[in-house]
This record gives C-alpha cells, sequence and structure tokens, in this order.
C-alpha cells in the first residue's frame, strides 16, 4: 500500500524547541492511527527558523530559493499537513504566518491540517481560533475541528492532569487528521454543538416547518 505523505511545519526559534516537541507528539500520533487504520506513512518535517532567510528573500524577489521551494513542494504532494506556531503577541509568529505568505493559496486547498501552537501562559491558547484557524480557512485547508496548544505546566509529570490533558488532545487531534486524510468524517469534537433539527431526528420527532 502507498504510504501517506504527512509533511510538518513549525516555527519553534530555539534549540530545543517546545514547539518542535509538540510538533513530533502530534507527528507520531498522527502515524499511529494512520498505522492503526492500515495505512503506513512517511513524515517530513520542515523547520522555518533554517529557513528564515529564504523566506525572506522569497518576500522581496517573488522567487523562492531551492530549500524553500522544496520545503513548499513536499507541502503540496502530502497527504496532510500538521502546523505549529509559537505565540507572540497573542498571534502566530511572524516567521510562521510570513512561510505561509509565499505559498500559493492553491497549494493547500482541500488539505487536511491539524493546528497547534506553543506559549508561556494558558491564555494565549485562543491565538488558535481567532488567529491560525482563520488563516487557513483562508488558504482553503480543511482543519481537523481539535486545536491543541501547549503551556509550560503541559511538560509536567505523567501524573500531572495538566500533561494528561495534552496527551487526551493531541490522540483526538491526531485522531481526526488521520481520519481526513484517510476519506473518513472525524468524530464530533467533544464540544461540538449537535444541530436542534438532529436532535429532533433522533428522537423521531419532525422538525417543525
Amino acid at each position: 500500500m502507498t504510504p501517506a505523505r504527512l509533511a510538518v511545519v513549525t516555527a519553534g526559534l530555539s534549540v530545543p524547541s517546545s514547539t518542535r516537541l509538540l510538533a513530533d507528539r502530534l507527528a507520531t500520533a498522527v502515524g499511529r492511527h494512520l498505522v492503526d487504520a492500515g495505512r503506513p506513512v512517511e513524515v517530513e518535517t520542515a523547520e522555518l527558523r533554517e529557513l528564515a532567510v529564504d523566506i525572506a528573500h522569497n518576500l522581496v524577489t517573488g522567487f523562492p530559493p531551492p530549500a524553500l521551494r522544496d520545503t513548499i513542494g513536499t507541502m503540496a504532494r502530502a497527504d496532510g499537513l500538521i502546523a505549529v506556531t509559537p505565540v507572540f503577541s497573542a498571534s502566530y509568529s511572524g516567521l510562521f504566518k510570513s512561510f505561509f505568505d509565499v505559498v500559493d493559496r492553491d497549494v493547500l486547498a482541500g488539505k487536511p491540517v491539524l493546528i497547534a501552537a506553543t506559549g508561556g501562559t494558558a491564555r494565549h491558547s485562543l491565538a488558535l481560533e481567532h488567529a491560525v484557524r482563520p488563516l487557513f480557512a483562508y488558504l482553503r485547508a480543511t482543519v481537523a475541528p481539535t486545536a491543541v496548544f501547549a503551556a509550560p505546566e503541559d511538560w509536567g509529570a505523567s501524573t500531572d492532569p495538566r500533561t494528561t490533558a495534552l496527551a487526551e488532545r493531541v490522540d483526538r487531534a491526531a485522531s481526526e487528521l488521520s481520519a481526513l486524510m484517510t476519506g473518513h468524517r472525524p468524530p464530533p469534537a467533544a464540544d461540538e454543538v449537535t444541530p436542534f433539527a438532529d436532535r429532533l431526528a433522533a428522537l423521531r420527532v419532525p422538525p417543525h416547518p
């Protein structure tokens, strides 16, 4: 069977990076779900900090250098994408945004994407919904319902409830992305609202005309 191709884009700036750590954890979880579904997987990860000069060059000239062109090509050919950014000033990082500014809008059209972020405080988690998700909606990607945010306290001991909560959210998001990559509808998010007409149908009560 042809392996599923998973591209990972991470915009962490430090080495080591919690952003890269979260990206790797998500990629591992997605790979596990794909293998469980009978699909082998090939993962390719791009560290945007290594492409920062190329991205700036592309912004001012309109032409991507070879390494940047290869990264965009890998993403275009992928069956799914994991995109992880650190949160700066309550939004995605400038490097993250600059990369997607030089990506042709059609590259991500219809592509399954899992979005995630890291930040210094849990208060930054809303950046995923007010900044990152709208960005990929504009790019016409198919974004998995569950977004994953990790603050410093989420990387504690395995017995810490916050660490357990992150692991559960990683697994749920990975399950959703793998389902999208294999052509299945992902399960509804835990906080997803069931339409009233669907509730009536479940009770076998016809909706009011």
